[in-house]
């Protein structure tokens, strides 16, 4: 369901990600689809199947219906200027989640450091620790690139066992024998 509204528009901070973010005149929040992919490297296209797709309706609850904000930014437009498919951050947070889910490394880094953000934040609240939005922004940059490359590292051994195990079957091949045939039967 899309409806049209006017939203004011602010420029959000995440970490070294900097996306428009949107107001409803109720209060709520608002991100627009294609910003929500790019975050995790991807394209507006992908966010659309996920809306349609079972994943979501099991993540958000089957008669759940994401409630797609039509935005017009409430600053004077220029003629033809096209209009904001807008998502809940509650549908982009599932979204996020189910591609780090996926194995997209760049949603998991960036999912893993905004947990760390919202428990850190608990945590200092308990110990009167006061930090910056800079100083979090500096933090969550800081643990999205570490993250990343922890996250290559290890997807890298994964790769190193696939290539050589790849290697290792079409030489198998190539000289006749069918690496995944049962030994002593004809069946495979």
């Amino acid at each position: 369901m899309t409806e049209s509204v006017r939203a004011v528009r602010a420029s959000v901070q995440i970490g070294s990600l900097t996306v428009d973010g949107f107001m409803l005149p109720d209060g709520s929040y608002r991100m627009s689809q294609t910003q929500a992919a790019e975050c995790v490297g991807l394209k507006v296209q992908n966010i659309s199947d996920f809306l349609r797709s079972k994943a979501f309706k099991a993540l958000a609850g089957e008669g759940y219906t994401p409630q797609i904000s039509e935005i017009e930014p409430a600053e004077e437009q220029l003629r033809g200027q096209a209009r904001i498919n807008a998502l809940p951050l509650a549908v982009v947070r599932k979204y996020w989640l189910w591609q780090s889910h996926r194995g997209n490394k760049q949603a998991l880094a960036l999912v893993d450091a905004l947990m760390a953000e919202t428990l850190e934040r608990r945590f200092d609240e308990a110990f009167n620790v006061t930090r910056t939005e800079t100083e979090r922004n500096e933090l969550l940059s800081q643990r999205v690139q570490e993250l990343e490359r922890d996250i290559r590292e290890a997807f890298w051994v994964d790769d190193e066992a696939r290539i050589e195990r790849d290697h290792y079957e079409r030489l198998l091949r190539e000289n006749g024998i069918d690496p995944w045939k049962i030994p002593g039967t004809g069946e495979e």
